[in-house]
């Protein structure tokens, strides 16, 4: 497929909860010429000289939550600043983001109890100097809304090893972040596309058929044209 219009690199973040189907729609994007997408660094985490920090939070989040953050904070803005591999590039498709590490799930984290004040100021200092130092902006984010219930039984099936310790309730609380952060804060200026990933796959991919110039930032650019 072509990717219509674009003359820049357009960056979009995919945010959603767990099992909110954000592969399935960086899988859709992977056929345009023009864009590239960056998966979430799943295999770093599961793979830190050796050990599985992933799963190791997962067992332990009182031990481990603070390093795991620690370095998804690192390995989210590897990916984010990763300069495009081709010339004719002109959208950049993220699966999280840098932003998504700081207000949502760091958010989560310490008003849950995980993370003290001490560990909660060094991560937020830490992503005040990003966000002054280096362009981690965004230009949309793309919302995959979806019920606690729904993304519950989607990962049950998917059986991930790291996630079978996931329970409903921390499901519903990390909705409530996203919720917070995309939908109810004043803070966030960037544009929030908000899509209902509680849909089959065929409706979902309907769903982005119908708002795909608006994904691939063309109507910004028709605008600034």
């Amino acid at each position: 497929m072509e990717t219509p219009c674009a003359k820049r690199p357009f960056r979009v973040s995919v945010e959603g909860n767990i099992g909110a189907g954000k592969s399935t729609l960086i899988e859709y994007f992977n056929s345009f010429s023009g864009i590239e997408t960056y998966r979430e660094p799943i295999e770093w985490w599961r793979n830190v000289n050796g050990n599985n920090l992933l799963e190791l939070m997962y067992s332990n989040i009182h031990q481990w939550l603070k390093v795991f953050q620690t370095y998804v904070q690192l390995t989210r803005l590897k990916v984010q600043t990763s300069k495009p591999t081709r010339p004719d590039t002109t959208v950049q498709i993220f699966e999280r983001s840098v932003q998504n590490n700081r207000f949502c799930f760091v958010e989560l984290a310490h008003k849950s109890g995980f993370l003290s004040d001490p560990d909660y100021a060094v991560l937020d200092q830490w992503y005040q100097w990003i966000h002054n130092n280096i362009n981690i902006s965004l230009d949309l984010i793309v919302y995959l809304r979806s019920s606690p219930d729904v993304v519950y039984e989607r990962i049950k099936a998917r059986g991930r090893p790291e996630e079978k310790g996931i329970s409903l309730d921390y499901l519903k609380d990390l909705h409530q972040s996203h919720e917070e952060w995309l939908i109810r804060s004043s803070t966030n200026t960037i544009p929030v596309l908000v899509m209902d990933a509680n849909q089959t796959l065929e409706e979902v991919h309907e769903q982005l058929r119908d708002k795909q110039d608006l994904i691939l930032g063309c109507k910004q650019r028709e605008a600034r044209n």
